[in-house]
């Protein structure tokens, strides 16, 4: 089981365990690929860890571009329904790294237009209790059928959760760094990354991870899926990575499926800062 939920103080605990799940990912299977994050959400928690993490689109693929409508369900849906259930009976926060999202049948939460589809990450806390819905802003249109299909996200939220705070962005929002500074000044200092990165750019999968991390001093953990997709002739990278504030990687994946686990310090974000004040000498886009 996970950690116990922290009563009756305030303080933010000494290490947060996260667990990034790189799932096997099949187009268009939700019953495998759902009992493959279920799975993983109970190994990571025998494992103690407090928050787990899972790719993008992890229960449809992000390449079943012909399925999209078919398998689209709202927040309230059985996909995210399962997931809050596990993380609640393993006592673990999670985030769902995204679903196909019915903006029309979704009632709960607030959505960016009275019908479409969007790509939605939602984090859950340890209660099960829903934290923040994030629905991916930039839409990738190179080759991809993601940017006619979708509709992009409008909200940013961060949440505290595990004694940090946390934001959630989504795959080709890494190319975005001003998305990044955005939810830094709003006091995030965990930046989560479902992702579908695909070869061959694994030059930039990794740069701008590490970019995220050094320029905004913050942990930033990226969860990629692992899986070939023949009808669209795509491959997924794999190599989940979680970065330190500094930017060196504390713990890595390889290609194939695998569970990773990674000890954080919500201390180190401020420490860091203050030791290297980069973010007070900005002079271009600070938030006073």
């Amino acid at each position: 089981m996970g950690r116990e939920p922290m009563t009756g103080s305030t303080s933010a605990p000494d290490e947060l365990t996260i667990a990034l799940a790189q799932l096997h990912v099949e187009a268009g299977n939700v019953t495998a690929n759902l009992e493959r994050a279920l799975e993983a959400i109970e190994q990571a928690a025998a494992r103690g860890a407090d928050l787990v993490a899972l790719p993008e689109l992890f229960s449809v693929g992000f390449f079943a571009f012909d399925r999209y409508d078919e398998l689209a369900e709202p927040v309230e849906g059985e996909t995210l329904t399962r997931v809050r259930e596990a993380a609640a009976d393993a006592g673990v926060a999670v985030l769902a790294g995204s679903i196909v999202e019915d903006l029309a049948a979704t009632e709960s939460v607030p959505t960016p237009a009275d019908e479409g589809l969007a790509n939605t990450a939602v984090l859950f806390d340890a209660d099960g209790n829903r934290k923040l819905a994030y629905r991916k802003h930039h839409l990738f249109g190179y080759e991809s059928a993601e940017s006619e299909l979708l509709v992009p996200g409008e909200r940013l939220e961060t949440a505290s959760v595990c004694g940090m705070t946390v934001a959630v962005t989504t795959c080709y929002d890494l190319r975005f760094p001003e998305l990044y500074r955005r939810f830094v000044d709003d006091g995030a200092d965990l930046l989560l990354v479902p992702s579908a990165w695909p070869y061959p750019r694994i030059e930039h999968w990794e740069t701008l991870s590490r970019a995220r991390a050094i320029e905004n001093q913050c942990y930033v953990a990226t969860i990629n899926g692992s899986g070939h997709f023949p009808e669209a002739d795509a491959t997924l990278l794999g190599r989940s990575t979680v970065y330190d504030p500094w930017g060196v990687p504390l713990a890595s994946s390889g290609e194939e499926p695998s569970l990773i686990t990674c000890e954080l310090e919500p201390g180190r974000v401020e420490s860091v800062r203050e030791e290297f004040p980069a973010l007070d000498d900005r002079r271009v886009g600070r938030q006073e």
